[in-house]
């Protein structure tokens, strides 16, 4: 008899402490905004959707989002200072990986998110936000740490030069973007940095005089558009 008491104590002491710790997350406050610890889990499930702190309505602190097979490693991280709308953020694998960070206002990207790579912690890509749209420089990099591309982007387009680089930090490409369309000379390069290719870009499209090298001596040319036969 004493066992089974001693059993049902403990019991009715779970379910109190269970529902006193349910009791004290998901609440509001006198104006109906969420205050307090905040969790979610999937519908029809025990895997949690996201969990944070609200403070009279404001994400303050560590929020973590799960996607449905993510168990207990959360895909993304958001870090709220309690001051203004913006949040540090971290991207992740299912597995855990960092994947990118950056700064969000809102829904909007801004500043400098870095990406890397797949197989390390080297990074990808550099590239910089205004308002959610690129704005200035994106630079990728090859896993060794070398440069593989440079980019312009001015209001979400492309809007300037683009160079891409060998492995072994020698220029290939170097091409000329107005309003997100190719505009302009571009110039082809072999492995030693001599020109195999030059041409003009317009809308998008070849336009004019191309030539192609071998052994510094054109060998073709040719002009566009090119007309029917």
């Amino acid at each position: 008899m004493k066992k089974i008491a001693f059993i049902l104590f403990f019991g009715i002491l779970f379910c109190s402490l269970n529902a006193f710790s349910q009791s004290e997350i998901n609440q509001m406050d006198a104006q109906g905004k969420r205050h307090g610890v905040w969790k979610k889990n999937y519908e029809g499930t025990t895997q949690l959707r996201y969990e944070g702190t609200f403070e009279h309505g404001k994400e303050v602190g560590e929020f973590k989002f799960y996607c449905e097979e993510c168990k207990d490693k959360p895909t993304v991280i958001k870090k709220f200072n309690g001051k203004d709308d913006v949040a540090e953020v971290k991207y992740f694998t299912i597995k855990g990986k960092l994947v990118s960070e950056g700064k969000m206002k809102d829904k909007d990207r801004i500043g400098e998110w870095v990406y890397y790579h797949e197989k390390s912690n080297n990074v990808m890509t550099r590239e910089n936000y205004s308002n959610g749209k690129l704005e200035g420089k994106v630079i990728t990099y090859y896993p060794s740490g070398k440069i593989t591309e440079e980019i312009t982007y001015k209001n979400g387009v492309k809007e300037g030069e683009d160079n891409y680089y060998s492995p072994e930090g020698v220029l290939l490409k170097k091409l000329l973007y107005r309003e997100d369309q190719l505009q302009g000379q571009a110039f082809y390069y072999d492995a030693f940095g001599n020109v195999v290719i030059e041409g003009f870009y317009k809308d998008d499209k070849k336009h004019g005089l191309w030539k192609y090298y071998k052994d510094g001596k054109v060998v073709l040319e040719e002009t566009f558009p090119k007309k029917d036969k």
